[in-house]
C-alpha cells in the first residue's frame, strides 16, 4: 500500500472514529437531557397531554368494564356532609387513591365527581360553610402509606363536582387539612405535610385571602417539617392552631421520629397567621413527639385536645412480635391524649392513667401510629372525644377511659359528627364509609356501591370462564370470575383467596386448583383448592426457602416476586435478595444467585429493602433469567443462574425496577420499566434491549409521564406492547416508537395488567378503582 493510500485510510478511520464519538456523545447528551417530571406543574401539563392523547386515540372507542369486587370498598381519608340532615342527604367521600365520590341519597348510590384529573390521591376535602356546592379538594394522601400516591395541589368546584379548577400549591404533594373561614369564603388555610420521600420547602401552613388566586406561606419550619393538622377557634376565626410533623419516609424505614428530630409540635396564631407561638408546655419532649392530631371543643373553645404519637421507648417483653411477625426490640408509648383548658397554654396527659388504659393506648395504633393521628371532639360535649387508629375509639370522660366502636372495617382516618345530633356519625376507614345513627352502636357500611378497591396485582387461571386473583390493601386476597356479556363484562362479587394484602398470585396452567401466593415480605405459600369448595386456611402450606443459621437473614419486598417457569410449571422461581428455584413445586429449593442488590448496610432498617422486585424467564430458552431490584439493579443469567451479569448501563440510576419481561418473540430482547415514585420522580421509564441488556434504548416515546408499573407484550402480535401507569393504560403497535391511550379508563393507578391469551381479554388491577376488563378481540383484528 502506498503512502497516499495509507494517509487516506488513516483519515478515513479518524473520520469514522470522530463520527462515532459524536454519535455516542450525542446519544449520551440526549439521554442526560431526558426531561424529568418531578414538579406538580409538570404533571399537570403532562396530564393535559394525556387527555389530548385520549381524545385523539384510535382506541378511544374501546370500552373498559368494571368487573368488581362488588362486595368490598377501599380506603377513605375524609368525609364531608351537607347539613342539616333531613333537608340534605349529600355526603362527599375522599378516597385515598380513587378520587372523590358523592351521594345525594345518603349512600344508596354513589358516583365519582373527581376522576379525570392528574392525580386521584386525596388528602382532605372541605365544604364551604356558605355554599354546600363549593368543595375544596386537597390532593395527596397525608397518611403516607407505602402505597400512598402524591398529589399536585388543591382543586375547587363551585357546582358540586361538575367542573373543577386547579387553585395552586402544585408542589405540596400531600395536603393534610383545609380550613375555610366561616364568614369569608375567600379565606382558606391549608396544611401541607410535605413530600413523602424527599425533602421539600413546600411544607407548612398556607393561606389565601382571594379564594385561591394567590397563596402565602404563613408558617414554615424547615424542609423536613410540614403541617399535619389545623383547627380554628369557632368563637374567633383569627385564632388557628396548627400541628407540625417532622418526617420523611425512607425506602427501608417507615416514617418515624429520629434521634435528631425535635420539631413536631403545636403552634397557635391569634391574628390569622401573621404571628405564631409554640404551645407545647406539658406535651412530651420534642424528641419524643411524632404525628399529632388536634381538635377543639365547639361547645367550649377554651378546651383543646392533642392526640400525640409518643416515641418514648418502652422495653419489649421477651418473645414479643409486631404486626408483621417481626421480633420486637422495644416499642414506643404510642397513642396519648392531652387536654388543654386554657387554649393551649398548658397541656395535661389524660390517657393511660391505669395499667388497663396504658395497655389499651399502647395497642391503639399498633406499630404504625404515623398512619393515623386523627381525633374529633363532640361538638356538643367537651368531654366526649373520638380517636382513630386500628379501631374507632370513644371516650366520655375527656380521654381517661376509652372503648372501641365496632361494626365496621378497621383502620380509621376521618369522622364527621352532626352538630345538631351527636348520635349521627359518618366515618372514613380502610373499608370505605360507614354511618351510625345511634352514637356508634350500629353501623351501615357502603361496601357494595363505593368501588374504590385498592388492588396491588392481578393473576389468572386458564379455566372457562376464567378467574382473576388479586391482593387488596387491608382486605387480603380475593378472586372473582370474569363474566363476559357480549363485548362487555359484568361486575361480580369476589371471594376470599390465598394470600394477604400484599400477595402476587400465580396459578398453575395445568391445574386451576393449585395456587401460589405470598404473605408479608416474601413468605411464599402453596394452596390446593378442594374441587368445588371455597378457600380455607387449612388448604395452604408454607413453602418458604430455608437458610442456615449463619447465613444473612432473607429480605423480601412487601410484594416479593415469584413465577412458574414457562417451560415447566413444576419449576418455581422466588425472589428475595437472592433468586431461588424449586423443581418440585416448592418442596425443595436451591439458591441460584448471589445477593443481586447493592446490599448497602447503611440502607437497611425495619422494612426489607435491597430486594428483588421483578423476575422473568425467556419462554424461548430455559435458563435465560432476568432479575431486577428495588434499588435499581438489573441482572441477567444465560445459564440458569450459574453466572450473572449486571445490565444497568443506560437505565435510570437507582430507580425501582417495576417490571422486566423477556420477549417471547426474540431470544435476545427484553423489556424493563422503572418506577421513580420513591424518589418523587414521575417520569415514564420504559426500556428495550436487543442484546440481553448490554445496551438499552428508551421506548417511553410520547407517554407524557409515569410512574410506570407494568409492561406486557401482546401474546400474538409482535411489537404490540401495553404499559400500565399511575394514570391509565397505553398501547404501542410499533414496539414503543409511538403510544396511544387504550380505551376509556378514568384516571387511575394501574398497578398490574394481564392479557389472557385464551380468551383475548385484558384485565387491569387498579389501586383505587378495583379491576377492569377489556375485550381485546378488536385489538387482535385491528392490524394483522
Amino acid at each position: 500500500m502506498n503512502h497516499s493510500n495509507i494517509m487516506r485510510n488513516k483519515m478515513k478511520f479518524s473520520l469514522i472514529a470522530l463520527l462515532m464519538m459524536l454519535f455516542v456523545s450525542s446519544a449520551t447528551f440526549t439521554y442526560a437531557q431526558k426531561e424529568k417530571v418531578t414538579k406538580g406543574e409538570d404533571r399537570l401539563k403532562a396530564y393535559d397531554l394525556h387527555k389530548e392523547m385520549k381524545e385523539k386515540s384510535s382506541f378511544k372507542d374501546f370500552k373498559w368494564s368494571f368487573i368488581g369486587p362488588t362486595n368490598i370498598s377501599g380506603r377513605v381519608t375524609d368525609v364531608e356532609v351537607v347539613a342539616p340532615k333531613g333537608k340534605n342527604y349529600t355526603i362527599y367521600a375522599a378516597a385515598a387513591s380513587g378520587g372523590v365520590w358523592r351521594t345525594d341519597n345518603e349512600g344508596v348510590s354513589w358516583y365519582p365527581i373527581f376522576e379525570n384529573q392528574a392525580t386521584s390521591s386525596i388528602g382532605d376535602i372541605a365544604l364551604d360553610p356558605q355554599n354546600s356546592e363549593v368543595l375544596w379538594v386537597g390532593t395527596g394522601e397525608a397518611n403516607i402509606f407505602r402505597s400512598s400516591m402524591a398529589g399536585c395541589g388543591i382543586f375547587k368546584t363551585a357546582d358540586g363536582g361538575k367542573t373543577w379548577k386547579h387553585m395552586g400549591l402544585h408542589n405540596t404533594n400531600t395536603i393534610a387539612r383545609i380550613l375555610i373561614h366561616p364568614e369569608n369564603s375567600n379565606i382558606v388555610y391549608v396544611a401541607a405535610s410535605g413530600h413523602e420521600w424527599t425533602k421539600n420547602k413546600e411544607r407548612g401552613v398556607y393561606k389565601t385571602t382571594d379564594g385561591g388566586k394567590s397563596w402565602k406561606k404563613i408558617l414554615y419550619v424547615d424542609d423536613l417539617t410540614g403541617a399535619i393538622d389545623l383547627v380554628m377557634d369557632p368563637s374567633d376565626p383569627e385564632t388557628v392552631y396548627a400541628a407540625t410533623w417532622q418526617r420523611i419516609r425512607k425506602k427501608w424505614n417507615d416514617p418515624r421520629t429520629l434521634k435528631n428530630y425535635s420539631k413536631s409540635g403545636i403552634y397557635k396564631t391569634t391574628n390569622g397567621g401573621k404571628n405564631w407561638k409554640k404551645i407545647n408546655k406539658g406535651l412530651p419532649e420534642g424528641k419524643h413527639r411524632g404525628r399529632i392530631g388536634i381538635d377543639i371543643a365547639r361547645s367550649n373553645p377554651n378546651v383543646i385536645y392533642a392526640f400525640v404519637d409518643c416515641y418514648e421507648l418502652v422495653k419489649a417483653k421477651e418473645g414479643e412480635i409486631d404486626s408483621y411477625g417481626r421480633k420486637k426490640k422495644g416499642y414506643i408509648k404510642g397513642a396519648q391524649v392531652y387536654r388543654s383548658d386554657d387554649k393551649g397554654a398548658n397541656w395535661t396527659l389524660m390517657s393511660g392513667q391505669t395499667d388497663k388504659m396504658k395497655t389499651y393506648m399502647e395497642r391503639h395504633s399498633a406499630t404504625y401510629g404515623w398512619v393515623f393521628g386523627q381525633m374529633r371532639v363532640d361538638p356538643n360535649d367537651e368531654n366526649t372525644i373520638y380517636t382513630m387508629g386500628l379501631r374507632l375509639n370513644v371516650s366520655n370522660d375527656a380521654g381517661k377511659t376509652f372503648r372501641q366502636l365496632n361494626g365496621m372495617h378497621a383502620d380509621h382516618h376521618g369522622l364527621w359528627i352532626d352538630p345538631d345530633n351527636s348520635d349521627y356519625l359518618v366515618n372514613a376507614n380502610d373499608g370505605g364509609v360507614s354511618v351510625s345513627y345511634d352514637g356508634g352502636k350500629n353501623w351501615k357500611s357502603f361496601t357494595d356501591n363505593l368501588p374504590i378497591i385498592q388492588f396491588y396485582n392481578v393473576g389468572f387461571d386458564m379455566a372457562d370462564p376464567f378467574k382473576v386473583y388479586g391482593s387488596v390493601q387491608d382486605h387480603g386476597s380475593y378472586r372473582g370470575t370474569v363474566m363476559k356479556m357480549g363485548n362487555r363484562f359484568r361486575a361480580v362479587e369476589f371471594e376470599r383467596a390465598p394470600g394477604w394484602e400484599d400477595s402476587h398470585h400465580v396459578i398453575s396452567p395445568e391445574d386451576e386448583n393449585l395456587v401460589y401466593a405470598a404473605s408479608f415480605y416474601g413468605a411464599i405459600n402453596r394452596t390446593y383448592y378442594k374441587p368445588g369448595k371455597k378457600y380455607s386456611w387449612g388448604d395452604t402450606e408454607s413453602i418458604m426457602p430455608k437458610i442456615f443459621d449463619d447465613e444473612p437473614k432473607l429480605r423480601g419486598q412487601w410484594m416479593a416476586p415469584f413465577m412458574l417457569s414457562p417451560h415447566n410449571p413444576d419449576i418455581v422461581y422466588h425472589g428475595m435478595q437472592y433468586l431461588f428455584r424449586s423443581k418440585d413445586k416448592g418442596d425443595t429449593w436451591e439458591k441460584i444467585s448471589p445477593d443481586l442488590s447493592l446490599n448497602d448496610k447503611t440502607k437497611m432498617g425495619d422494612i426489607p429493602f435491597q430486594t428483588l422486585t421483578a423476575i422473568s424467564e425467556s419462554s424461548l430458552m430455559y435458563g435465560i433469567l432476568y432479575a431486577g431490584t428495588d434499588d435499581g439493579q438489573l441482572h441477567v443469567s444465560k445459564d440458569g443462574g450459574k453466572n450473572w451479569k449486571l445490565i444497568t448501563n443506560g437505565l435510570e440510576n437507582g430507580r425501582w425496577i417495576s417490571r422486566v419481561i423477556a420477549s417471547k418473540y426474540d431470544m435476545s430482547s427484553v423489556y424493563a420499566t422503572q418506577n421513580g415514585k420513591r424518589d418523587d420522580d414521575f417520569t415514564a421509564y420504559v426500556w428495550k434491549s436487543e442484546d440481553y441488556g448490554t445496551t438499552w434504548k428508551d421506548i417511553s416515546g410520547n407517554i407524557p409521564f409515569g410512574p410506570v408499573n407494568v409492561i406486557r407484550e401482546h401474546p400474538f402480535r409482535k411489537g404490540v406492547l401495553f404499559v400500565g401507569t399511575d394514570t391509565g393504560v397505553y398501547v404501542s403497535e410499533d414496539d414503543g416508537k409511538n403510544w396511544e391511550v387504550l380505551g376509556d379508563l378514568p384516571s387511575c393507578y394501574v398497578h398490574d395488567l394481564i392479557y389472557h391469551s385464551k380468551h383475548n381479554v385484558i384485565v387491569v388491577a387498579t389501586h383505587g378503582r378495583g379491576m377492569f376488563a377489556l375485550d381485546a378481540t378488536k385489538l387482535l383484528q385491528k392490524k394483522k
